[in-house]
């Protein structure tokens, strides 16, 4: 996947304030100050496009921003969504503001009907956190489609971020029989970009001939 163009749509306090679900759509959520707006800016090859802060709690609402890709450098061009969500866990904000980040999140994933593919991120550095598996354990609950992203894998030697990645999955392995797909990355390195774009590329390609079937 080429990504031709990304530019940043609109924030929106509540799912029933996005726009239309007309296409195929990404989000991207993590924990506070886990890299998010770093990787996605990464993944669009756009240092500007989504902000970044050393302040956790900076992204408050359901941002959108509309992506133009094609799979070939003459390729048809194809237009989705990408989504950056609020963090999950801590953040210096009143607890009666979390719990409606929380509420905001768990709406917009349940009810956003366009959602193809939710990117979970967990910070490769440290050992699994009891939140980070609580929130995908509720993602199996609602059955939502998602991908294990693990950020910073340059902050750490390998051999570390390896023994923390098979950690995390063999705790969520506890509770789960079969694993979601999982990527390492960096967004200084750009170590795992072309496998996060082979599978937005490979998801925007069912997307279609889903589209095309029901037309038929």
């Amino acid at each position: 996947m080429i990504i031709r163009k990304a530019v940043y749509l609109i924030s929106s306090p509540s799912v029933d304030k996005c726009p239309k679900a007309d296409r195929a759509e990404y989000a991207f959520i993590g924990r506070s100050n886990v890299g998010k707006s770093s990787l996605i800016n990464m993944l669009c090859n756009n240092s500007k496009l989504a902000k970044t802060s050393a302040a956790p709690g900076k992204t408050q609402s359901i941002n959108h921003f509309t992506v133009a890709s094609s799979r070939s450098e003459k390729g048809a061009v194809s237009n989705w969504y990408l989504v950056d969500l609020p963090g999950y866990g801590y953040a210096k904000v009143a607890q009666q503001k979390r719990r409606s980040w929380g509420q905001m999140i768990e709406n917009y994933l349940r009810k956003r009907d366009n959602l193809i593919n939710l990117f979970v991120l967990i910070d490769s550095r440290h050992e699994p956190q009891e939140i980070d598996l609580e929130f995908v354990n509720s993602l199996g609950e609602w059955q939502i489609p998602f991908t294990l992203v693990f950020t910073k894998a340059d902050k750490s030697k390998p051999g570390r971020v390896q023994a923390n990645v098979k950690a995390f999955l063999d705790s969520m392995l506890q509770t789960w029989q079969f694993l979601p797909q999982s990527v390492i990355t960096s967004a200084t390195t750009k170590q795992g970009r072309e496998e996060l774009l082979q599978i937005l590329d490979e998801s925007n390609v069912r997307f279609q001939e889903h589209q095309r079937g029901d037309s038929e």
